[in-house]
């Protein structure tokens, strides 16, 4: 996925000696989605990243017995992550880096991202084990009795649909939810798994003095002390109140007793949290100054690491097709999430996941076009933009934005047909799915603005036909970005804008740009403004008939 492996990628950089003299920050990402490791990137002052590594769980932590980085319990439902893995992960990784020459005496800022919605739960007097942190022996020696479970929920777990209807209900309903913590209640979302532990494990819960998400619990072992929750990562909880960036009541309440005490205050995500410990100091060169920015979600941090701007959308076409948008007033809904946005404490980020993206894309490609992409671009190529008014949907599994299931297909007389032709069946997939991602979207608050820019990366966006019609249906130029790394250059770029009083912006400016790969097509916009009502109106004709209303 990196292009090179991790341990021949720090190699090169060993070899090439560059990064022993630079100046620099470090960005990590702790994480169990896409690929199960720990990861750390460093990037010097001109923003070049000059060395990477990583640890991955399965493959070099064996003993834990982990698949994917976690552990899938009987029930299928409920999937945790041991804590222990983590920190021995960031204890075999800093060795690395010693080991290669890595000068740590010229790290002066780090930040970090944990996947999101994972929950770490540190024993009564944990605390006092970290500021007390001896430079002789490893972290995982040292905190290995500091936790009250030690199995963790991550963001696979499924397990809570109860506790979710019950916070639902203690806020008056799901919509009533979204609107004051960005989400309706989702079975990953910490306030309910804590909600969970504590109604079957009271005593584990009553023993826990502080919870961390994955996130601050990787910044708290740098700080040697509890770091607190950002605005961006504790937005993805369903505890936090997006407008007012404090916990709500209600939801703690609902959720478990003497909670407000055990999460602590959250803070401002670009807020410089502390120095780093002085057992990094003394164990690896690190220098007593070196500031450790707050660290946030791996979603928010990719967001950081791609530059989004307002009005951006980045578009990542995959398995399944998500977009992150960057947004000045959400409006919440059932649909998608929105999070408090990493670098701008003034603005918010959504996310969206729309689950029948690539493997429905092959599908009909080679259903329609032999197998060929070729063939399947020149589809897109031969008919018109807006397709005659045919319009088509199609999810083989049930999706999540919207739940629907099966595959529709509408002609211009708004008539339900049970087939297109090849060419025109493509073509309706193609701007069927662009269409629902715009409208979604524009759900959630999000306008297309004049300044504009997409940022499309995962397969889809090496096909320049596909990126056409996206450029289309939206009204906007389409650039391609690598974002292999995201997070982890992201975190590094969090690090240099920590505690600054400039915009993002001005702090990523030197970095790489994307490149453009398409403009919208003239007319494209008097097309795709008249079709995308019809769309929508067709959109909930079909949720209302296969039983999916949206609530």
């Amino acid at each position: 996925r990196d292009g090179l492996t991790d341990d021949r990628s720090a190699g090169l950089f060993r070899d090439m000696g560059e990064h022993v003299t630079r100046s620099c920050c470090l960005g990590w990402d702790f994480s169990t989605q896409r690929i199960p490791r720990v990861k750390v990137v460093a990037i010097d002052a001109e923003l070049n990243v000059f060395y990477e590594d990583s640890v991955h769980f399965d493959r070099d932590l064996p003993e834990f017995g982990t698949q994917g980085g976690v552990h899938v319990h009987k029930d299928r439902l409920t999937v945790t992550s041991p804590v222990l893995m983590w920190i021995q992960a960031l204890d075999i990784i800093l060795e690395k880096m010693k080991a290669s020459g890595f000068d740590f005496s010229q790290v002066f800022a780090l930040s970090g991202a944990g996947q999101q919605h994972g929950s770490i739960y540190w024993k009564t007097g944990a605390s006092l084990a970290l500021t007390a942190l001896s430079p002789d022996l490893p972290l995982h020696q040292q905190l290995k009795t500091c936790f009250s479970i030690s199995d963790c929920p991550v963001w696979m777990d499924s397990s809570t649909t109860a506790q979710c209807r019950q916070l639902e209900a203690a806020v008056g309903g799901a919509q009533s939810l979204s609107c004051l913590t960005g989400s309706r209640a989702y079975e990953r979302f910490t306030g309910n798994q804590i909600a969970k532990i504590y109604q079957q494990n009271p005593e584990a819960y009553s023993r826990t003095e502080r919870i961390s998400l994955v996130s601050s619990f990787a910044a708290s072992l740098f700080l040697g002390s509890y770091s607190p929750i950002d605005y961006s990562d504790g937005s993805g909880m369903n505890l936090l109140q997006i407008q007012d960036k404090v916990w709500s009541q209600t939801c703690l309440g609902a959720c478990a007793p003497h909670l407000e005490e055990k999460l602590g205050v959250p803070v401002p995500s670009c807020s410089v949290v502390g120095a780093i410990s002085s057992y990094y100091v003394q164990r690896y060169g690190f220098p007593p100054g070196c500031k450790v920015v707050a660290f946030t979600g791996d979603n928010p941090a990719s967001l950081a690491g791609m530059r989004l701007e307002e009005g951006d959308i980045a578009v990542s076409l995959g398995t399944s097709d998500t977009l992150f948008l960057w947004l000045q007033e959400p409006t919440p809904a059932l649909e998608g999430h929105i999070f408090c946005n990493p670098v701008d404490p003034q603005h918010y980020m959504a996310l969206l996941c729309f689950k029948n993206g690539s493997l429905m894309r092959e599908k009909i490609r080679n259903e329609c076009a032999s197998c060929s992409w070729s063939e399947f671009s020149k589809a897109l190529q031969s008919t018109e933009m807006g397709n005659g008014g045919n319009l088509g949907f199609y999810f083989d599994v049930m999706d999540i934005t919207p739940e629907i299931i099966g595959r529709h297909r509408f002609n211009a007389e708004n008539h339900e047909v049970p087939a297109f032709p090849r060419d025109v069946e493509i073509r309706a997939l193609i701007e069927g799915q662009f269409m629902a991602k715009r409208i979604h979207a524009e759900g959630l608050g999000y306008r297309v603005m004049p300044k504009t820019k997409i940022l499309a990366t995962g397969g889809a966006s090496h096909n320049r036909d596909i990126l056409q019609v996206l450029a289309d249906v939206f009204g906007a130029p389409v650039y391609v970005i690598d974002t292999a790394n995201s997070a982890c250059v992201g975190s590094a770029y969090r690090a240099f804008h920590g505690g600054k009083d400039v915009p993002f912006t001005e702090v990523v400016k030197l970095a790489p740009n994307p490149r453009l790969a398409a403009t919208p097509s003239p007319g494209a916009s008097q097309v795709y403004e008249a079709l995308l009502p019809r769309y929508a109106k067709l959109e909930q004709r079909v949720l209302f008939r296969t039983q999916r209303p949206l609530e």
